[in-house]
């Protein structure tokens, strides 16, 4: 027991505490600029008197299931077709590159200006092939869809017009989710999205802080693009990487909440964590890349507070890991400064660590659905859980940015999933990517039953059930991956007209 005695173990258990708990406010703040900014929604400062050419550019890398789903859906846009260029930047190398073949000669049977674009490499992955379709993009504006969007026929009619201003770079609208109620990881991960997408990026763009092109779903200026010295590689998230950059030469952003461009979520856990891993990589390298760039610039304070706030916020994970191992001595060797000092230490950092949580994704499901928002709240417990069960897989990703650990842009796979339409994923030829992170994850989950059930044998119920979520998060994670693992069924090979 004197191994846990030192009073080391609680100042290094307090000081993780009070770091989550930042973090936790940050998201307060977020809200309170939501709450406060939400209903400013940006206007087009003129309309254009003829609409400009758009090129829609559509990157691909083996998807097979949602290519032809993504050309029809671009095919049914409201606008004028002489006004359209579509680039089909496809870096395949299984039968999606036959597929893209046969969906883009349909196209121009129908008097598109389609064009396939091929690469034999993928040098610069995602951001290559963009860079590459830019050098040969006819029109000044750029929409870029993933593979598994479905954009919705009016969406360039509600956007375009907002590039009447020259100063507006980019215009991002928000994701839907196609396959929202297709199985609980779908739903906690819709939750997940919503709040950064309803919340942060309205607070952000409407209380004038700096925000980020999401990928996809945005309209981006060409100029812009050529102006913030184009995409760059070197992250493994290049949308983030260029949307600051913009933003610091001067370009104005605008997000419109209102918009929605509906797309798939990952069904099964290894490709929501291949997604996750990328994205909080790629987060952190560019934290590493622009933040210095950010604090010598001339922008107010507030402005740099939020986007260091913005850009660390995954170190979180690495708190969260450091939190794994410190739960167990401070359950057994915490000082005891009285009932009073016990309550002044640790409310608040309990609710700034855990009831910011669950006040920010309350709110951005009563904005986005006002009148269902209730029915979300028997999922919050296990989206607190899939937080803590990440850790592990996003700790490492965190680890690796710090450490210039290079590491390809793995897609995540998609199956063609809405909710007309739920296929059979598991016949899917697309596997993950195995790794040790699962049994990691599942050691973590028997060492935290072990002491979830310590503590309630002990008469500690509420340390139990407050470290319930620990357990419940580390088996869900691990389980689902190993069970992913496992011979599915037959592959089903894809049909190409």
């Amino acid at each position: 027991m004197e191994l846990w005695s030192s009073p080391l173990w609680y100042a290094a258990y307090l000081l993780v505490l009070i770091g989550l708990a930042g973090y936790g406010a940050h998201r307060l703040t977020i809200v309170y600029l939501y709450l406060r900014h939400a209903r400013r929604r940006p206007e087009p400062a003129r309309r254009f008197a003829e609409l400009p050419l758009v090129t829609i550019q559509l990157p691909v890398f083996n998807e097979l299931h949602v290519v032809d789903r993504l050309l029809e859906s671009v095919a049914a846009l409201d606008y004028p077709q002489d006004k359209l260029q579509i680039q089909v930047l496809d870096d395949s190398t299984d039968e999606t590159t036959a597929i893209c073949e046969a969906g883009v000669a349909r196209l121009v049977e129908r008097g598109f200006d389609a064009q396939l674009i091929h690469r034999v490499d993928r040098t610069g992955f995602k951001a290559g092939a963009l860079e590459h379709g830019t050098r040969q993009a006819k029109g000044e504006f750029l929409f870029i869809l993933d593979a598994d969007f479905v954009p919705n026929p009016d969406v360039l009619q509600r956007t375009i017009h907002y590039f009447a201003d020259d100063k507006i770079g980019m215009i991002q609208t928000r994701w839907g989710h196609l396959n929202r109620t297709f199985n609980v990881l779908t739903r906690i991960q819709a939750m997940f999205l919503d709040g950064h997408l309803e919340l942060e990026q309205t607070a952000r763009n409407r209380s004038g802080r700096f925000f980020t092109f999401n990928g996809t779903a945005g309209i981006w200026r060409k100029g812009c693009i050529a102006d913030a010295g184009g995409w760059e590689h070197d992250t493994l998230t290049e949308d983030m990487d260029l949307s600051y950059r913009a933003q610091l030469k001067g370009w104005r952003f605008i997000f419109l909440n209102d918009v929605e461009t509906p797309a798939e979520l990952p069904v099964d856990m290894d490709g929501f964590k291949s997604q996750q891993h990328r994205w909080t990589k790629g987060s952190i390298q560019v934290c590493k890349k622009v933040l210095p760039a950010i604090w010598r610039s001339r922008v107010p304070l507030h402005v740099k507070l939020e986007a260091t706030a913005h850009l660390t916020s995954n170190f979180a994970y690495l708190l969260l890991i450091c939190l794994c191992f410190l739960i167990y001595p401070n359950q057994h060797a915490a000082p005891d400064f009285g009932p009073l000092t016990y309550y002044i230490v640790n409310v608040p950092i309990f609710f700034f660590a855990s009831v910011s949580v669950i006040v920010f994704y309350l709110t951005s499901q009563k904005a986005l659905r006002p009148g269902s928002w209730w029915k979300e709240i028997p999922y919050l417990p296990l989206l607190l859980a899939l937080g803590i069960g990440m850790s592990v897989n996003n700790a490492k990703a965190v680890l690796e940015a710090i450490f210039n650990h290079q590491s390809a842009f793995v897609r995540t796979p998609k199956y063609g999933i809405d909710q007309t339409r739920k296929t059979d994923w598991r016949k899917s030829s697309y596997k993950a990517i195995k790794s040790i992170t699962p049994l990691v994850e599942l050691l973590f989950g028997f060492f935290f039953l072990f002491v979830v059930l310590e503590a309630a044998l002990d008469g500690r119920w509420s340390s139990a059930i407050l470290l319930l979520p620990f357990p419940v998060g580390f088996f869900y994670t691990s389980t689902a991956s190993i069970a992913r693992m496992l011979p599915g069924p037959k592959v089903e090979k894809p049909r190409i007209d």
